[in-house]
């Protein structure tokens, strides 16, 4: 209610929701706009908020394939559960395409035909957690090759459930690997400033991809990951004297490099332990 209310009165103060990480996320015209906003919520409104930069969502993919054979048994009196399945997982073909690729190989009616969906599921479902830090699983290929079935035990649930451990089971020894997003940047910028910009750029993790000549200032184009960007535009004021303007949108995924992904997978662990 607090934060609607603030956001009718001042149109430069924007509100949403992330999808991805559940974060409520606020966003102005600057760090200090942030701040005073944040003040009114705790003296007017007597709201006491945790605030912190905005997570990043990072996804995991696999880069490595593996054969895996994974027998659910269960027993506990009367009907049991029994499922058993042989899959080989790797990563998608074609990098463009998101979701699940499912492939049924099996020969004969070694699993009946109407427990191989429920494989599916058990994957689709597993998918939207990974086996590093819990983000989510893009594009993942598998391919059901063999299995077993019993006349009583078995169900579809049973076969649910298998894709389940299944995918638990074999995602870490299939390469797994962290992605992270990374943006296009573009910067406009007096001349005078621009090796103190593109130096910071560098710092940032930044690749400089060009730079170009706009009415008479230097236009500079960059990749860059998003998590180096925050509270990026109060730094670049800060570095020409409030004349450099930066415009930014999303560009692709990219491997997180192995430090950055140990530290993001320790805090996920921190987390889901706390």
């Amino acid at each position: 209610m607090a934060l609607s209310k603030l956001a009718e009165e001042d149109p430069t103060f924007k509100v949403k929701t992330d999808e991805d990480s559940g974060q409520t996320i606020v966003s102005g015209m600057g760090e200090l706009h942030l701040d005073i906003i944040l003040d009114r919520l705790k003296r007017e409104f007597k709201v006491e908020c945790n605030q912190g930069a905005p997570q990043v969502a990072y996804k995991e993919a696999i880069t490595g394939s593996v054969d895996h054979r994974e027998v659910y048994k269960k027993q506990s009196g009367g009907r049991g559960k029994f499922a058993d399945i042989a899959i080989t997982i790797e990563p998608v073909a074609d990098t463009e395409k998101e979701g699940l690729e499912f492939v049924n190989a099996i020969k004969g009616g070694n699993i009946p035909r109407e427990f191989i969906p429920s494989v599916e599921k058990g994957f689709k479902e597993a998918m939207k957690a990974g086996v590093l830090a819990g983000y989510p699983v893009d594009s993942l290929k598998v391919t059901l090759r063999d299995g077993s079935f019993h006349a009583v035990d078995s169900d579809a649930l049973s076969f649910e459930i298998a894709g389940k451990m299944a995918y638990k089971n074999a995602m870490p020894q299939a390469k797994p690997v962290l992605l992270e997003p990374i943006m296009k940047l573009e910067v406009i910028t007096p001349e005078e400033n621009m090796g103190d910009i593109v130096g910071d750029l560098n710092r940032r993790r930044g690749q400089v991809e060009g730079m170009d000549d706009r009415a008479g200032a230097k236009v500079i184009k960059a990749k860059i990951p998003l998590s180096e960007m925050f509270g990026y535009v109060t730094d670049l004021r800060t570095m020409s004297s409030g004349r450099a303007t930066s415009t930014m949108e999303f560009s692709h995924f990219d491997i997180c490099p192995k430090n950055i992904s140990d530290e993001v997978i320790a805090k996920a662990k921190g987390k889901v332990e706390a």
